[in-house]
């Protein structure tokens, strides 16, 4: 059977265009000989909608455009995800999937394992299916899943599920399983829904067909990485990862080996896909961010030029006297290496404004972080004017790292519409600064090498404040990404007192991630959509 798969960038809410990225991929892969395509999970929505299915129209127009597709279907079946009201007791909606065939009634399947974990809340809108059974397609049994439907259990944070969609479906003579995804990135997941995958098809004896979505929506990256396994779990067939595309693959095709991605490359596809998407999806067409001279906003402008071009990228360079020559220098090299506009607009005389503005308030009082928050807030005020006037979306250029134990200032370097590494560790950046760099120096070698330096007093380094990067990070994946305690990571070997340290900064700035720009979700557990801490809490272990 030749199977078409339609890997397509939806974007949430466009129903109208939707329908016809789904058309347009569907009347591609019949002319190129499919029996069957496959469009991805919500496709006709974009995923997730979240609130927008609460909206009194939004259900009823994603059913109209699944009748008009409907319409427009020929005699080679699609299969497409929607939402489908729920006629029943429970949720309101059904996660859903639709086969449309010319000339035979829709056919409709209900997703049965609905996540509510991380980053999902299924939960809330949908009801799940009662029961499932195939469904006839071109004269075979074809058992149609929605993505969570076969994650097993291995792969799961826990035990979730007491049912088992794919066993039931093969117990039912299921010749072939397939399964419509929306499964967001994150670093090492195309590798383990690989492997998940092939043990799968190995277990039940069966090919299955897995056609995901692309593309950034919101917080969350779609990868692609559309697969096809055979009956004995070997593949025949993958999609490329962080791009839309259509490929028919034939059941009875060769196998091929799984394309292993560099993580730093795979995670800087996603960033640039992501930036990409946020902008244009948003509707805005170009950017604008602070110079440092640092490696955090280099690799910021870089991965943003690398996005949507440099004629959509201005840097500025807003220097004070506590800013080196040689990171003015360096930021005026990478401004002329990406071929971006890159203005030297200096804030010291508003600083020397704004201080003099405290002269009576402050009064017999020594300069401390005070002063320094002020050059960054007054950084802050060009970049949103420049934004105001010429219509950029403000960049923040903070990493993971800064974020989670508050190295950072609030209104100041924190402003913004998008942080894009703000779920990029430091150790991170420093990877992909070099990644940047393998085939010519775009970020000037003096960046990567110098001590990183918010440059807000004299001779200052992060290290003054924070433990050295690579010790912080591996605490962080500890603390935020497996949630352990700061007894069990002690217990681990770390060092008490700072990892203490880094443990209660984490949770005394919970209020600053509250108010930070959304960021683009790349590892297990992001500050954002999938971490939902209270700020007003007391516990300490």
């Amino acid at each position: 059977m030749r199977i078409g798969f339609a890997q397509i960038n939806p974007t949430v809410g466009d129903l109208h265009g939707n329908f016809t990225r789904i058309l347009d991929a569907y009347r591609t892969l019949v002319a190129e000989g499919a029996e069957l395509v496959l469009a991805p999970e919500l496709a006709i929505t974009g995923y997730p909608p979240q609130d927008l299915v609460f909206k009194s129209q939004f259900v009823p127009l994603n059913c109209e455009v699944l009748h008009a597709l409907h319409r427009e279907v020929g005699e080679v079946p699609l299969i497409v995800g929607y939402v489908e009201e729920n006629e029943g007791n429970g949720r309101p909606f059904h996660n859903a999937a639709a086969v449309l065939e010319r000339g035979k009634p829709i056919r409709k399947i209900f997703k049965s394992l609905l996540p509510t974990y991380d980053v999902f809340d299924e939960d809330r809108y949908f009801q799940p299916a009662a029961s499932v059974a195939p469904v006839e397609i071109a004269g075979r049994k074809v058992g149609v899943t929605i993505c969570e439907d076969i994650w097993v259990e291995k792969y799961l944070p826990r035990s979730l599920y007491s049912v088992d969609p794919v066993s039931q479906l093969v117990g039912q003579g299921a010749e072939l399983i397939v399964n419509i995804s929306a499964s967001p990135y994150c670093a090492g997941k195309p590798e383990r829904r690989y492997e998940m995958l092939k043990g799968l098809a190995k277990e039940h004896g069966v090919p299955i067909f897995y056609c995901n979505t692309v593309g950034g929506n919101d917080q969350l990256v779609f990868d692609g990485n559309s697969l096809a396994l055979n009956a004995k779990g070997g593949l025949i067939g993958q999609l490329p990862g962080f791009e839309a595309a259509c490929r028919v693959i034939d059941s009875e095709g060769p196998e091929i080996p799984f394309e292993v991605v560099p993580q730093v490359k795979e995670i800087h596809q996603a960033l640039t896909l992501g930036l990409h998407d946020y902008i244009t999806k948003c509707g805005f067409r170009s950017v604008v961010l602070g110079l440092s001279g640092g490696i955090d906003s280099a690799v910021t402008a870089a991965i943003a030029v690398e996005a949507l071009g440099p004629e959509n990228v201005m840097g500025v360079i807003m220097p004070t006297e506590y800013s080196s020559q040689g990171s003015i220098d360096d930021a005026l090299a990478l401004a002329k290496n990406l071929g971006i506009r890159a203005p030297v607009i200096s804030i010291q005389k508003p600083f020397e404004a704004f201080r003099e503005l405290f002269a009576t308030e402050f009064a017999g009082l020594p300069q401390d972080t005070t002063e320094e928050n002020m050059q960054p807030r007054l950084r802050g005020m060009v970049l949103m004017a420049l934004s105001n006037k010429f219509g950029h979306l403000v960049l923040s250029t903070g990493n993971k790292s800064e974020l989670a134990v508050g190295y950072c200032t609030l209104y100041g370097d924190m402003a913004g519409g998008l942080a894009l590494l703000s779920d990029v560790p430091k150790t991170m950046v420093y990877q992909l600064a070099e990644y940047i760099n393998r085939e010519c120096e775009v970020i000037p070698h003096n960046t990567i090498v110098k001590p990183p330096s918010a440059e807000l007093k004299p001779n200052q380094k992060d290290q003054d404040t924070l433990p050295p990067y690579e010790l912080l990070d591996q605490i962080l994946q500890l603390y935020v990404e497996e949630e352990l305690t700061a007894r069990d990571i002690i217990a681990r070997g770390f060092d008490e007192k700072t990892v203490r340290w880094v443990a209660r900064r984490i949770d005394l700035n919970e209020y600053k991630r509250k108010q930070a720009a959304p960021g683009l979700k790349i590892t297990s557990r992001a500050f954002g959509m999938g971490r939902r801490m209270p700020i007003a809490q007391r516990f300490v272990d």
